[in-house]
């Protein structure tokens, strides 16, 4: 937590002290309210007090709790600004710090923890900071303060108050032992309901087709069974807290009169006022020490909570990126669209087996270059090491010359138009969707955004649409077919105007004729651009200028279509899976 807090800024840590000195100027206005109430129990019982000193000691008490009143609010204020203000932060550099993960940190924590951790996370130390202002910080000084003004009035009444504040102690120190393992607990259950939640919600449509929803009902029900049993044996510790600390206030009380009461019965006449007068200040004292126990109470129910959260949040924030940027921007001069591999080898963090052994290949500018093999072969992930989703294991991944893990990840990225398998899209227009993000040059026109999506084969269906490029996307393109998606997502990346193309599997949703008709269009109107193409239908590449079969993470044939059918068997079963006799010779 006190890792967390360093990041406050200099003017949160002003209104921090702002704080203090109206929580000083609080407690000491309310340590007040208890010598006035002296003096007028004094002068009630004193013969030939005037009416006027007992309103003036009123009427100074009036101010004390008025003053004491205008305290607690500024405090309060201060305490939300800076709570809100420093939960945006958090949020912002969560949020911009998961930006810049690779997927290897982002699958460390899983999207759903990282979800949970950027809301509820920081919610629970919003509450803390703004409790624990108001609270935490006053509640030492006001018990400190107290205690000095009482010492000295009454050893069986500081007898008394110290008993009471040792059974206290003793009892929120066993309780914080049972219910501080669950707190910790709760935040990875919130992670596991979000996870079930946003399973069962981004699979609808297999859960209904496949009759499941009972079964993801049990279970939901399983996750949210665990949180509740949580959040009930937590409960139930913190609500023991509450009549307990109050029943010691009470019996506090109780003991001071009747100790009071006893040292009244067995003083000389002379002596009863000022024990009388003690007792009074002295009760007031105590339950204004017990009562800053009993706020402390309220505050113990939040902070084991937000401590895990803090330190939660810590852990994403603390976390170096397994990628990290270089510092080329261009790469060498003559070579610009080139990619190329050297004896690239590559496993998954925290395996033992690579995906990838022994990978070289060279794509020159203006070349299409396919990959192909069966499922699991490492298709994808060959092509993932280009952008730098993941960082290769062994050998290097060269663009326009230079190593990619010596480029400024965005001037790499500018270099890219990437489609992924899954056709991504966002919630706005059909225009901010295919004209996404920035590649380094100037935005978007209306007419290349129309040209893109043209080549695309996209214009039949969006021109069709009620406000055409201008006409409403939804969030993950629900509103589109699985077609019509992949299409604006390859009009995004024909869009970026990028020096090399990466299509993974990006035409597999797409008929043949489309297929066809789309690839001849991209190979006309985007000449001079490199393609790197994974593909499953052997249609899709089979006018590629290389071809490079792909078998359990190695290379076992390059070449040409009509090459691979003569030199490499597992390029010719898959063909022949594919296609007929007639129309692998043709």
């Amino acid at each position: 937590m006190i890792k967390l807090f360093k990041r406050l800024k200099w003017k949160e840590w002003i209104q921090v002290i702002a704080s203090l000195i109206f929580i000083v100027v609080q407690v000491w206005l309310d340590l007040k309210l208890p010598d006035y109430m002296a003096q007028i129990t004094n002068m009630i019982q004193t013969p030939g007090s005037v009416m006027s000193d007992i309103w003036l000691a009123g009427g100074r008490m009036m101010l004390c709790a008025l003053g004491s009143l205008i305290s607690a609010v500024a405090v309060g204020f201060f305490a939300a600004r800076i709570a809100a203000a420093f939960s945006q932060r958090l949020r912002s550099l969560l949020f911009s710090k998961v930006i810049d993960f690779s997927m290897e940190e982002i699958n460390r924590f899983s999207t759903d923890s990282l979800i949970t951790r950027s809301t509820n996370d920081i919610t629970q130390v919003q509450l803390l900071i703004t409790m624990g202002l108001q609270l935490i910080i006053k509640a030492p000084i006001m018990v400190v303060w107290a205690m000095t003004k009482i010492v000295g009035k009454g050893v069986l009444w500081s007898l008394a108050t110290g008993v009471t504040l040792g059974i206290m102690f003793v009892l929120i120190g066993i309780i914080m032992i049972f219910v501080m393992p669950k707190f910790k607990k709760m935040q990875t259950l919130t992670d596991n309901l979000n996870r079930v939640t946003r399973e069962n919600l981004t699979g609808l449509r297999v859960v209904r087709a496949y009759n499941a929803e009972g079964y993801q009902e049990n279970k939901f029900e399983q996750a949210n069974e665990e949180l509740t049993a949580a959040q009930l044996y937590t409960n139930r510790g913190m609500a023991v807290m509450m009549p307990a600390v109050t029943a010691l206030m009470s019996g506090l009380s109780l003991a001071i009169y009747w100790i009071g009461a006893y040292l009244i019965h067995g003083a000389v006449v002379v002596d009863r006022l000022p024990l009388f007068s003690n007792m009074v200040v002295f009760s007031s004292y105590a339950v204004q020490v017990i009562m800053q126990f009993l706020m402390l109470v309220m505050v113990f129910t939040m902070m084991p909570r937000a401590i895990v959260s803090a330190k939660r949040i810590n852990e994403v924030l603390d976390t170096k990126p397994a990628i990290v940027d270089g510092h080329a921007k261009d790469g060498e001069k003559g070579v610009e669209g080139e990619v190329e591999f050297r004896n690239v080898s590559f496993k998954y963090p925290g395996a033992t087996d690579y995906v990838l052994e022994n990978i070289s290949f060279k794509a020159k500018k203006g070349e299409t270059v396919a990959f192909i093999g069966s499922t699991g072969s490492g298709k994808s992930t060959l092509i993932n090491l280009i952008p730098r989703f993941y960082d290769t294991t062994e050998g290097e991944v060269l663009v326009n010359g230079i190593n990619v893990k010596e480029y400024i990840q965005e001037a790499l990225y500018n270099k890219i138009g990437y489609v992924p398998q899954k056709a991504v899209m966002f919630r706005g227009t059909v225009s901010s969707n295919v004209s996404y993000g920035e590649n380094g040059k100037k935005k978007a026109m209306a007419d290349e955004i129309k040209s893109a999506i043209r080549i695309a084969q996209g214009s039949d269906f969006v021109e069709k649409m009620e406000m055409q490029y201008d006409s409403d996307i939804s969030q993950g393109g629900a509103n589109v077919s699985g077609g019509q998606k992949q299409r604006l997502a390859i009009a995004r990346a024909v869009c970026r105007n990028p020096d090399i193309y990466i299509f993974d599997d990006s035409f597999s949703a797409l008929d043949y004729k489309t297929d066809r008709i789309l690839r001849s269009a991209l190979k006309r109107e985007t000449g001079g651009v490199t393609n790197l193409l994974v593909a499953q239908r052997i249609g899709t590449i089979i006018d590629a200028d290389q071809i490079i079969v792909l078998n359990e993470g190695r290379v076992v044939g390059k070449g040409t279509h009509k090459e691979l059918l003569n030199t490499c068997d597992v390029y010719k079963e898959i063909a022949m899976s594919q296609l007929s006799k007639e129309e692998l010779i043709s």
